[in-house]
């Protein structure tokens, strides 16, 4: 089925953009949600418009993204966990914490942008880089002391 991608849609395109997807994806997913319309030809002719109403959204993202990041880069959190001799935590510290972390400090972000390996499950001081785009990054200071 052909579409017409009303958002930037990671791996698929950006907005305003013609593709062809499977029409249970379509149908089920990106119609319902408001991601994507139809492929006519009364659609195609909106595509300027969509492109223009994408690109102003994608400015005013980018500029919560900024605000976001400099607000990350300022806070550092630390977390208090038990631990054994070797100072191997009995838990971990993960994407869940840090995120529940920052909404106290009110920093809201998505679990998704924080980027960890695995879980931290050592005593001491880590940076743990969050990600709002490829181009929007910033670095929060992770302290974990032992109990």
């Amino acid at each position: 089925m052909k579409i017409i991608l009303t958002k930037d849609i990671k791996k698929l395109g950006e907005a305003g953009s013609i593709i062809k997807v499977a029409d249970g994806y379509a149908r089920n997913y990106l119609l319902p949600k408001n991601f994507a319309i139809m492929a006519s030809s009364k659609n195609i002719s909106k595509i300027e418009s969509i492109k223009k109403n994408a690109e102003v959204q994608k400015l005013a993202l980018e500029n919560e993204y900024y605000a976001l990041a400099q607000q990350v880069n300022d806070a550092k959190v630390t977390f208090t966990r038990k631990a054994d001799e070797n100072d191997h935590l009995f838990g971990s510290v993960s994407e869940n914490d840090i995120v529940q972390a920052l909404a106290e400090k009110e920093i809201n972000i998505h679990r998704s942008t924080v980027n960890i390996e695995k879980h931290l499950k050592e005593i001491g001081s880590f940076d743990v880089e969050i990600e709002f785009t490829t181009d929007i990054k910033a670095s929060l200071k992770v302290n974990i002391e032992k109990e």
